[in-house]
Formats: C-alpha cells, sequence, structure tokens
C-alpha cells in the first residue's frame, strides 16, 4: 500500500509539473513578429518569425536562439504550431528568450528558387547544404545586429543538425550552445532512390508524410503515440505553405532535393560535410528511440567526435519518432533542451 501511494504521488506531481509549464506558457505575453530577411545572394528573401516577452527590454546571447528545419518541412509548423495551447516556440520564449525561427529557401514562406516553377527533371539538385548555411548565415548576422550580440544559440533538427552543426563548424566565435535534434550523421547504407540523375525537387503527399512519421513505431503504440488531431494540424498548416501544391489533388508539398544530393553522396558515402572536432560550444545531442530517419547510431557516432566542445549531452527520449516534437512525449524534448539551455 505504502509503495502504492508512492507510485500515485508521483504520478500526481508529474501531472502537476506538466500543467504548471502549460501555464506559464500561456499566461505570458509574448511579441510576434513575421518578416523577411535578404539572403547573400540577391533575388532570395528568408522568411523569419520572432516571438520574445512582451515586456522584454534587454538582449543577451545566453537568451537568444534561432531555430532551423529538415530536409522537407518549414520551421512555422512544427516548432510554433500550437498543440495542446501552444508551441515550443511559445514554450522557450514565455521562459524569458528572444526566440527566432528560419526558413530556408525554397521552403515555407521563403522564396522558392525559379528551379521549383520548372518540371524538376529539367534541373539538378538545388539548396544544397553549402546554400542552407549561407543562408543561416545571413539571419544570424541580422539577428546579432539587430540585437548587438556577439553570438547566440542555434536549434536545428534532422537536416538542420546538419546546416547548423557545419555553420557552428565554422564560425564556433558566433556560437554560445547548439542543440542537435535528431541529428543526422554518416549513414550505414544509401538512400533508395530511382535510378538516373537526383531532379530539382521533390514532391510529397500527406499519406507519404503519415508513413514516414510512423515508420519503426511497434502497431501497438501508433494509437496512442500523436494525441488526436495533431497530425492533421500539423500536415495541413504544413501543406498550405505550398501554393502550387496545395491546388493538387491530392495536395502535394514542394521540397528541394539538395540534401538527397548530399544525403547520397555525402553521408552515404563515409564523407561528412564538417567537422565536428570545430565546434566548440557547449552541446545537446537530443533523439527519440523509434527514430527510423536518424537512427541512434548516428547520434552515438557523432557524440565522441565532439572533443573541442566545452561540454557535451546526450539524450534519449523514450517512446517517441523523429517527429517526438508534435508527440505524447514532446515535454521530455522540451524540458531536456530547456534545461541545457538554462544552465
Amino acid at each position: 500500500m505504502k509503495i502504492l501511494r508512492q507510485i500515485c504521488l508521483a504520478l500526481w506531481a508529474c501531472q502537476l509539473w506538466i500543467f504548471a509549464d502549460t501555464v506559464q506558457a500561456d499566461s505570458v505575453k509574448l511579441t510576434v513578429e513575421s518578416y523577411t530577411v535578404p539572403a547573400k545572394d540577391p533575388g532570395i528573401e528568408l522568411y523569419v518569425r520572432n516571438k520574445r516577452p512582451a515586456d522584454m527590454q534587454t538582449f543577451s546571447a545566453e537568451k537568444t536562439l534561432l531555430y532551423v528545419h529538415g530536409a522537407t518541412y518549414p520551421s512555422e509548423t512544427a516548432f510554433d504550431l500550437e498543440l495542446g495551447g501552444f508551441s515550443w516556440m511559445d514554450y522557450i520564449a514565455s521562459r524569458g528568450y528572444d526566440v527566432y525561427l528560419l526558413d530556408l529557401r525554397g521552403y515555407g514562406r521563403s522564396t522558392r528558387p525559379p528551379e521549383m516553377d520548372k518540371p524538376a527533371k529539367d534541373n539538378e539538385a538545388i539548396v544544397r547544404t553549402e546554400t542552407a548555411v549561407s543562408d543561416i548565415g545571413a539571419v544570424v548576422e541580422h539577428i546579432m545586429k539587430r540585437r548587438g550580440l556577439k553570438k547566440l544559440n542555434l536549434l536545428g533538427w534532422s537536416w538542420g543538425t546538419t546546416t547548423m552543426g557545419s555553420y557552428a563548424a565554422q564560425h564556433p566565435e558566433l556560437v554560445n550552445k547548439l542543440v542537435l535534434y535528431a541529428p543526422l550523421w554518416l549513414r550505414k547504407e544509401p538512400l533508395k532512390l530511382p535510378p538516373g540523375p537526383i531532379l530539382a525537387y521533390r514532391t510529397v503527399t500527406k499519406e507519404a508524410a503519415k508513413q514516414r512519421w510512423l515508420a519503426g513505431v511497434p502497431a501497438d503504440k501508433i494509437p496512442g503515440l500523436i494525441p488526436d488531431g495533431w497530425f492533421d494540424a500539423w500536415v495541413n498548416a504544413t501543406f498550405d505553405t505550398d501554393p502550387w501544391g496545395a491546388q493538387q489533388n491530392p495536395a502535394l508539398l514542394r521540397a528541394p532535393n539538395g540534401v538527397i544530393y548530399d544525403v547520397q553522396n555525402f553521408w552515404a558515402a563515409g564523407k561528412p560535410l564538417y567537422d565536428p572536432a570545430n565546434i566548440t560550444a557547449p552541446t545537446l545531442i537530443i533523439h527519440a528511440d523509434w527514430d527510423q530517419d536518424t537512427p541512434a547510431y548516428m547520434s552515438q557516432a557523432l557524440f565522441p567526435l565532439l572533443t573541442k566542445a566545452a561540454y557535451k549531452r546526450y539524450v534519449v527520449i523514450g517512446e517517441g519518432t523523429h517527429s517526438v516534437i508534435m508527440e505524447k512525449n514532446r515535454m521530455q524534448l522540451f524540458k531536456e533542451t530547456q534545461l541545457f539551455l538554462d544552465e
């Protein structure tokens, strides 16, 4: 009976903890700004969103963060999608942070390169990693100039860990802390691609997006993994960011194939695109154990290579996929990341 009572108290405390976090995210008034920043080459505008406490008057490297997305979907529909009353962006901003998200060219509300208005077969793969790193650099410079900073925190998801990792390795003096959520590293096998050259971009359906999300999840765990309505909220918001794709039947989402080219020719060929030993910022690696897109062996291989990081941490979340950011255990991702940022 005593043990049962202790378990009940522990469960009650956990529920209260989550409730308290939800209340804080809801109760802090946030200022929101959305605008574009010019890329380093002409004709490209990069979509940026900023959230911060409305009464925030001073800004610091420790309390400034930039987020970037992965290979297929834009930033705002995951990082700033209100689920259960708040987004991850809300969660961080409500704790006294000046938070930014970025859509790379070809994604979300940023400029789509002209190649995306032509048949995909007409051009080679666009928006390679080096281009994405250049876009990140343009936005980092904008934020530092805007706030009078000399460095800031970076957070990347999936391919975003490659682009943020590359930037942090090239500019270690500009990075305060680095969070690599579901990091990509060397693959043990090549991608399964159709024969022929890699096209300029690819299209994704909503059904394919769901199949990819749930790949590797035990069948008996699928029903409770994504809270009711969350997948539909995400997939509809995401596909609505592509004006052309939203008019197709069924709806499609276009995504640049530069990342596919780089994965096949570098990450699956034993040739990393950056050297983790050049990263000096404190670094958090965090992923979920059902992640099929960036399996655990990638994080396990990357972690020991961060030889010059001021300190580093490796966290695994149980019962979560590559998209744990929008699943029942998302608070573990939020809390572990916040703990790392705050300390």
